[in-house]
């Protein structure tokens, strides 16, 4: 079994939490998409036709935590909506791929924008549509309302649902491991 991986995490007979502590060490970036894991995977629309997005405060915060501490945070997303993208922008995302065909051409240009490797990646995903990307990042993670299909092949499965904790669960894991979590005493880790 040594020869095969699944979403870019070798098996092995090894410790899984060896594996993901040696994951989360080597993570400098943070990409997600905007569906289903910042906003959740709900698409509300104004009676006015205008889409309406929200996100949890504590992934906002979290996002801005990251980037004080060094990481690069990306998002990418198949839609192209001025909402998503008022959004981004306002959460200081500098990284931003909306109306993307082929989800890994943009990870591809980010990795290349900000000189990382697959193995310096983190990627969290809810659905089947992310698969390519996930399968090249070394530290893969759904939320726990991701697929099924998913939850049984990530490297991770984050406790919380996407738009409700996954990303501040994400980025105080890597920032913990890493020994740039300054809250640690607070933290249920």
């Amino acid at each position: 079994m040594s020869g095969l991986n699944y979403f870019g995490i070798q098996l092995s007979t090894g410790d899984s939490s060896e594996i993901l502590q040696k994951a989360l060490k080597q993570v400098k970036a943070l990409i997600f998409p905007v569906e289903g894991v910042l906003t959740g995977s709900q698409i509300t629309f104004a009676s006015s036709g205008e889409e309406v997005c929200s996100c949890n405060v504590r992934d906002v915060l979290a996002v801005k935590e990251a980037k004080e501490r060094g990481l690069h945070i990306a998002a990418i997303s198949e839609r192209s909506s001025s909402a998503h993208r008022q959004l981004l922008e306002q959460i200081g995302i500098e990284h931003i791929y909306l109306g993307c065909e082929n989800k890994l051409d943009a990870y591809e240009e980010f990795k290349a924008a900000c000189s990382l490797e697959d193995e310096e990646c983190a990627y969290i995903a809810d659905d089947v549509i992310d698969i390519p990307i996930l399968e090249k990042a070394t530290l893969s993670v759904t939320p726990i309302d991701g697929i099924e299909y998913l939850r049984n092949r990530v490297s991770y499965i984050s406790g919380y649902e996407g738009g409700k904790g996954c990303i501040r669960e994400m980025v105080e894991l890597i920032l913990h491991e890493q020994g740039k979590w300054d809250y640690s005493e607070y933290s249920a880790m």
